[in-house]
């Protein structure tokens, strides 16, 4: 537990800037899956964030992370919704009310293109829930944001990753793996023929 008198940039904003904090994230969109809610991130999701980014599941993305990259990581992706209209969300498992991960369709410093991003916590592999939030985010970002691309950015040991992306229809992209100098997978996303998506903004 990490002591938040250490950390006061981990506390969460009271008064008037607690309350234009959640009005600002009211702007974020809201999609609903079958088992998922994604929300915009909150300051008491940064945790379950760091959780995952600390930890060995982080290996295929450099990590484990420190707490401060961990942060450095989480606010970029929340900045995203402000600076692009595209960013992060907290995934909630409906059943429980516990963030199972986040999902995002941001662009951070050296993509080529709008990622489609994906950390799932430990206790919520092998439901199906990381290929249920990846079509979610997908139909969102391509039909109601109008991304003009989207792709996936997997490390070639991460096998569970690519899984996961191919799960939900994403094909191999071998021109744009290409134009990385770093081994990398790339798998771009497309609409599917008919979509399940439910979304209010």
């Amino acid at each position: 537990m990490t002591n938040q008198a250490a950390n006061p940039w981990e506390v969460p904003a009271s008064g008037p800037s607690a309350a234009l904090a959640r009005q600002t994230g009211s702007h974020v969109p809201r999609i609903e899956s079958a088992r998922l809610v994604l929300r915009a991130p909150r300051l008491e999701d940064f945790p379950a964030y760091a959780a995952i980014l600390m930890s060995n599941r982080a290996r295929h993305m450099g990590g484990p992370f420190s707490r401060r990259d961990a942060w450095l990581d989480f606010t970029q992706y929340i900045a995203g919704w402000q600076l692009r209209g595209a960013g992060m969300w907290a995934a909630e498992h409906r059943e429980t009310g516990a963030v199972a991960g986040f999902f995002s369709a941001g662009m951070e410093y050296g993509d080529h293109e709008h990622e489609l991003g994906y950390l799932l916590a430990d206790r919520f592999e092998g439901q199906g829930l990381a290929a249920e939030a990846i079509a979610a985010v997908r139909d969102f970002a391509l039909s109601a944001l109008e991304l003009p691309s989207l792709v996936s950015y997997v490390d070639p040991g991460n096998s569970r990753s690519a899984r996961a992306a191919e799960r939900t229809g994403a094909s191999r992209d071998s021109d744009a793996e290409a134009a990385f100098d770093a081994p990398v997978l790339v798998f771009r996303h497309a609409l599917p023929n008919r979509s399940g998506m439910e979304a209010s903004t």
